[in-house]
């Protein structure tokens, strides 16, 4: 049977900037050539630089350029201002929401909204897909930590529910209640400062013989290097993925989205793309989870570029 073409998404921004540069980067992406577009806070509760309401509003604006937008749900909730924003988003009748906390899911779930399984949801196995998919889901974006063969024996379990991959950008590790970017600056965490605005792109961590290692990005610890899994896009599209997800980074989006649809297309090779993208990752180009192995382990697609 003829599989759906692998379409782009644009996942929510992880870091933290400016109200004016959230609001010019998606009047931006608003003209790109992405099917959907996923818009909101889902790292920090203390990242308000827009509220519910101006999310709202920026997302109608997205969505009236013919882009499916969803709005992305917070993921580590801590307070009953988190849950108060949380219910906001829920109540709207609008736009999808992909759910990145089980809260989200119970209420999703207990009003019958069918909604988005985020990343952060951890589902690593057909069980818990189908469980997800039993309260309402009806996309679900795969672990980044997914081996191709487990991701396809997944998505051959439920092959009802539309699959999303992480396909480009720094991978989102863990989240933790402490926040690290705090802590560099010996500060506390309802103390800040916004330290966070200074790092467009994340704080990188070196090991001590200067490798890079890890980004610091507030409360969540994300890779060093960048995921790209455009090499696999053929692989990506024969086991039945629907989205390839790219994660929003602070410069030369228009360029990443460009070389990865016209690879999509079919009128770039993925070698050569990637040769061109390595110039606008910041950071080595990685796909070691996708290949059973550390994450830490450089794209194979780039050693077949000769790079």
């Amino acid at each position: 049977m003829q599989q759906d073409k692998l379409a782009l998404s644009l996942g929510p921004i992880l870091f933290f900037w400016q109200k004016q540069q959230i609001v010019d980067f998606y009047c931006q992406m608003a003209a790109q050539p992405l099917a959907m577009i996923y818009m909101g806070e889902t790292v920090c509760s203390r990242r308000q630089e827009l509220k519910v309401a101006d999310w709202l509003d920026l997302a109608r604006d997205v969505a009236s350029s013919g882009c499916d937008v969803v709005l992305s749900s917070q993921v580590l909730l801590e307070s009953e201002s988190d849950l108060k924003r949380l219910r906001k988003l829920v109540e709207q009748e609008d736009f999808r929401i992909e759910a990145n906390d089980l809260a989200a899911v119970q209420l999703l779930h207990a009003k019958g909204i069918p909604f988005v399984a985020g990343q952060a949801l951890n589902i690593y196995n057909e069980q818990t897909l189908a469980l997800m998919q039993s309260l309402g889901a009806c996309h679900w974006v795969a672990s980044i930590e997914l081996a191709a063969d487990r991701l396809a024996q997944m998505v051959a379990a439920v092959p009802d529910m539309v699959c999303e991959v992480f396909g480009w950008g720094k991978l989102p590790l863990a989240y933790s209640s402490r926040c690290f970017t705090a802590r560099h600056y010996n500060l506390k965490k309802d103390g800040c400062e916004f330290k966070c605005l200074e790092h467009e792109d994340g704080l990188p961590l070196y090991t001590r013989e200067e490798q890079a290692f890890l980004t610091i990005n507030g409360i969540q610890t994300m890779s060093a290097g960048c995921h790209s899994l455009l090499a696999r896009h053929q692989q990506l599209q024969s086991m039945g993925v629907r989205y390839f997800r790219i994660s929003p980074q602070g410069l030369y989006m228009a360029e990443v989205i460009r070389l990865h649809q016209q690879v999509l297309a079919g009128v770039m090779a993925a070698e050569a793309a990637l040769s061109e993208l390595s110039r606008y990752a910041g950071g080595t180009l990685v796909d070691g989870y996708w290949q059973g192995k550390a994450g830490i382990n450089q794209c194979e697609g780039m050693m077949h570029a000769g790079t």
